[in-house]
């Protein structure tokens, strides 16, 4: 009888070694080894039931030159905000990994998005709820005539014994660490056994031309539970984040093999499920009659799409010696470099009292461009000065306190204009090419901070 091999892995990054270590080589983490099958026992066939399924779409080798080049064609999710996040749609044959905190929303995005394909036959797996749970969220979202099937099995072999028969045309999977394999003797969620139902369902959608989304734990740090290696076997890894305390849901695109990452994809959590917001600017901005300090608004862009977001500065004395620096949605990093460049270029006195930053509405931005409304926010708020509320800014801030040009400021400007602003600061080195009759807004071009403290202050 053959021996049964086992190795250590490492839980966080999948590092395997012959023997138990304290802290991972790879990803210097502590305690994080566990040991695990690596060759079954004789008499176990790993992937049958798998390679029997597959076996009939084997592909066979082709000449490079005698493949023919084809438009892609991409499956439409009935669901703009997905779609734009995946780069116009789902590809036939993807694998899709969705990410995000427990109860954010991505057991409900994932059904919805199932429940709305209604000409696309759905195999929708759960192995953490039961049909009546699923069935009570589905009636909840507005369940409709659909041709969606659930399927509430963890094991791998049933799971494709019922995929031969159905042959569906979208799989999704909820979620991937419930799923265990007969080929390998270790627990659910494990490194071992997370790798190789990944890998089956990869090899699968890849032979069959069949979408899989895959829904994914995060670990405490933020992170994608399991091995490293699951974010690089699929095509598309996307994290579904946001605030509690808000109702808004924010898609991100980590990883995408068929299109930008730096597309966003925004959802409100309604009490029928989520409702995409098409024009996030309406929403991210507080409509308010008073006018208070410190209050500014900044053109940002997310992928293609251009924002307005609310910027609030708070600047107070420090009470207890040590000045606070805190943000919410801002790095703070960057939060210090440019406190620095208002001491030390303009002579605000701003190291003995406290400055918090706060992006409205839950969201995390990460545009240079909107450095120059965070300076003009913070200063509005120390000196107790008020903004117009119909000026917003879109320019970066450097080191010597100059404004510098940001990109796509065209497209800025319009939603700017499209939303009634009267007034956008930008950058003088990308205002020569600009049209100022075209947007029917007035543009302000400044060259250094100090005219801008001019123009709004004086």
């Amino acid at each position: 009888m053959a021996k049964t091999k086992t190795a250590y892995f490492c839980q966080s990054c999948g590092y395997q070694s012959p023997k138990w270590l304290g802290k991972c080589p790879s990803c210097a983490e502590w305690n994080t080894f566990v040991e695990e099958l690596v060759q079954p026992p004789a008499g176990k066939t790993a992937n049958s039931t798998f390679s029997q399924t597959v076996t009939a779409h084997r592909p066979v080798p082709r000449l490079l030159s005698a493949i023919d080049m084809q438009t892609e064609n991409r499956i439409d999710t009935f669901n703009m905000e997905l779609n734009r996040v995946l780069g116009g749609g789902l590809v036939p044959g993807s694998v899709v990994l969705v990410g995000g905190e427990p109860g954010i929303g991505k057991s409900t995005l994932m059904l919805q998005v199932a429940l709305d394909m209604v000409n696309y036959t759905v195999l929708y797996i759960s192995g953490e709820e039961s049909e009546q749970q699923i069935k009570m969220r589905a009636a909840r979202l507005g369940d409709k005539k659909n041709n969606t099937y659930i399927l509430t099995v963890t094991d791998m072999e049933t799971v494709f014994r019922h995929i031969e028969s159905l042959q569906p045309q979208i799989i999704v999977v909820d979620s991937i660490q419930t799923l265990h394999t007969g080929s390998i003797e270790s627990p659910a969620g494990s490194v071992s056994q997370i790798r190789q139902c990944a890998n089956e369902l990869q090899q699968y959608a890849k032979v069959t031309n069949t979408p899989v989304f895959l829904i994914g734990h995060i670990t405490k740090d933020g992170a994608l539970a399991g091995p490293k290696i699951l974010e690089h076997m699929v095509d598309a890894v996307l994290q579904f984040e946001g605030d509690r305390n808000y109702g808004y849901r924010m898609l991100r695109s980590v990883k995408n093999r068929f299109g930008s990452t730096s597309e966003l994809g925004i959802y409100e959590m309604q009490n029928d499920g989520l409702r995409q917001v098409l024009n996030p600017s309406e929403l991210l901005i507080t409509h308010r009659d008073e006018h208070f300090s410190g209050i500014t608004i900044a053109a940002t862009m997310e992928g293609l799409r251009p924002m307005l977001v609310e910027i609030q500065a708070l600047v107070s004395t420090a009470a207890y010696g040590v000045p606070q620096r805190s943000t919410t949605g801002f790095d703070g990093r960057r939060l210090n470099m440019l406190l620095a460049v208002l001491e030390k270029r303009h002579g605000f006195r701003l190291a003995t009292k406290d400055v918090f930053l706060n992006i409205a509405g839950g969201i995390r931005i990460d545009d240079p461009a909107v450095d120059l409304a965070v300076v003009s926010a913070i200063i509005s708020s120390n000196e107790d000065m008020p903004i117009n509320p119909k000026t917003c800014f879109a320019a970066e801030v450097g080191l010597s306190g100059e404004i510098r040009a940001v990109s796509r400021v065209e497209q800025r400007i319009s939603e700017a204009a499209k939303l009634g602003f009267e007034k956008i600061f930008v950058a003088r080195h990308g205002f020569k090419n600009l049209d100022k009759k075209e947007f029917g807004i007035e543009l302000v071009a400044v060259g250094r901070i100090e005219q801008v403290f001019e123009i709004l202050f004086r």
